[in-house]
C-alpha cells in the first residue's frame, strides 16, 4: 500500500480494531494502533487468575453462533479457535414466580457456543500478528483533523500528535462523539453517533468462581431467571471440562444502586446463588463484578441515564468514509450485520479495512 510513513491509525483496540489492524497489517500496511486504556481488548476482558495469569472468566462478551454468524465462524477458523456448547443439561431454577425458588427445564439457544479460553482467545491472536512496537496503550485520542490534502493530524490528550494518510476510528460512537473533536463531522453523523447505544455499556457482570460444577451434580444447568434479583439472569460458565467451575449473571439493578454500596451487592449475589444452588454456592474462590458503566472508555452519560437496548443496524452513514476517503469508523455497533455482537466487530473491522485496501488498489 502506498502513503506515507505511517499509513493508518487505528484508533481504539477492541475487537473491531485489532481486526481492522490485522486484515490491514497482513495486506502491507504500516499500521498505528492507539489505545486510550492500558490494556487491550476493549469490551471484551477476562478475570484471569493471578498466578498463571490464564483466563478463568469472561467479563464482557461470552457467546457465539458460529452456525448463524459466518464473519465469526471464519474468523474461529482462521486464528485456529476451538469452541464448545454451552452447557444447559438439567432444570434451571426461577425466581419470582410463587413463594421460593422453582426448578424446571428451560430450552438454550440453538448454535450458541463459547470459545475455548474465551472470546479473549481472538485478542491474544490477532494481537500476535500486529507489531507490538506499534501499539500505543493509555493514549486517548483529543481530536482528528485533515493536515494538508493527504495527511490527518490525530492529537493524543497528552498533545502528542500522529500523522497518518488514513484513520479507522474504531471507539464506541458516543465516546467518539462526546470526547473528540471533529469539526468534519456533519451535524447528521454526530447526531447519529449520538443515538447510537453501546451494547452493553451500562450492564454489570458478576462471575463466581468454584472448586467444582457443584450444581451439575444436582441436576441443575446453572441456569438462573429472576425477577427478585439481583442477578436477573445466569448461566453454567465452567470450562470445557467443567473445570474452572463457575456461574456468571447479569446484575439487574440500576447503576447508582449496584455502584453505591459494592460489598452489599456481592452479599445479595451470594445469598440469591445460596438460594439457587444450595451451601455450596456461599463460598467461592473468587467472586468478581465487572461494572462497565463506571468506564469512561466505553460507557457516556447517555448510556448510563438511557435505557439499555440492544442498538439496531445504524444507517449507512456510520458505514461512509469521510475527509475524502481518509477517516472511516469500525466500531461494533456500526455494523450491518449484528451490530453490538462479536460478530458485528469483526464484520465492522474487516469491512473498514478491505474498503482501505480496494481504495489504494
Amino acid at each position: 500500500m502506498r502513503g506515507t510513513a505511517l499509513d493508518i491509525v487505528v484508533i481504539g483496540a477492541g475487537l473491531s480494531g485489532l481486526t481492522a489492524a490485522t486484515v490491514l497489517r497482513e495486506a502491507g500496511a504500516d499500521v498505528l494502533l492507539i489505545e486510550a486504556g492500558a490494556g487491550i481488548g476493549g469490551r471484551i476482558r477476562a478475570h484471569r487468575d493471578p498466578e498463571t495469569n490464564a483466563p478463568l472468566a469472561d467479563l464482557g462478551p461470552t457467546w457465539v453462533w458460529p452456525k448463524y454468524q459466518p464473519v465469526a465462524r471464519k474468523w474461529i477458523e482462521r486464528l485456529q479457535l476451538q469452541t464448545f456448547q454451552q452447557f444447559n443439561d438439567g432444570d434451571a431454577v426461577i425466581e419470582g414466580y410463587g413463594p421460593g425458588p422453582i426448578r424446571q427445564p428451560l430450552p438454550g439457544q440453538d448454535g450458541m457456543v463459547r470459545i475455548v479460553g474465551g472470546p479473549t482467545a481472538f485478542v491474544d491472536a490477532m494481537y500476535q500478528r500486529l507489531d507490538p512496537s506499534r501499539i500505543r496503550r493509555s493514549a486517548p485520542v483529543a481530536g482528528i483533523a485533515p493536515d494538508g490534502p493527504r495527511q490527518i493530524a490525530v492529537r493524543l490528550a497528552s498533545g502528542d500528535v500522529v500523522r497518518a494518510g488514513q484513520v479507522v476510528l474504531c471507539i464506541p460512537l458516543r465516546v467518539a462523539a462526546e470526547t473528540l473533536d471533529m469539526p468534519w463531522a456533519p451535524p447528521a453523523l454526530l447526531d447519529v453517533m449520538k443515538r447510537t447505544p453501546t451494547w452493553m455499556s451500562s450492564h454489570a457482570k458478576a462471575v463466581a468462581i468454584y472448586d467444582r460444577p457443584f450444581w451439575r451434580e444436582h441436576g441443575l444447568s446453572g441456569r438462573i431467571a429472576s425477577r427478585t434479583g439481583p442477578l436477573v439472569e445466569a448461566h453454567d460458565h465452567s470450562g470445557p471440562d467443567g473445570a474452572p467451575a463457575a456461574i456468571f449473571g447479569f446484575v439487574g439493578l440500576p447503576t447508582d444502586q449496584r455502584q453505591n454500596d459494592p460489598e452489599t451487592l456481592r452479599q445479595a449475589i451470594l445469598a440469591q446463588l445460596v438460594r439457587c444452588f444450595g451451601p455450596a454456592a456461599a463460598a467461592p474462590k473468587a467472586l468478581v463484578v465487572q461494572d462497565w458503566s463506571t468506564d469512561r472508555h466505553i460507557a457516556t452519560d447517555l448510556d448510563i441515564s438511557g435505557p439499555a437496548h440492544h442498538p439496531d443496524v445504524g444507517p449507512e452513514v456510520l458505514r461512509q468514509s469521510f475527509l475524502d476517503g481518509r477517516v472511516r469508523f469500525a466500531v461494533s455497533e456500526t455494523s450491518e450485520i449484528s451490530p453490538g455482537l462479536i460478530e458485528g466487530a469483526l464484520a465492522a473491522g474487516e469491512r473498514a479495512a478491505r474498503d482501505m485496501i480496494d481504495a489504494q488498489i
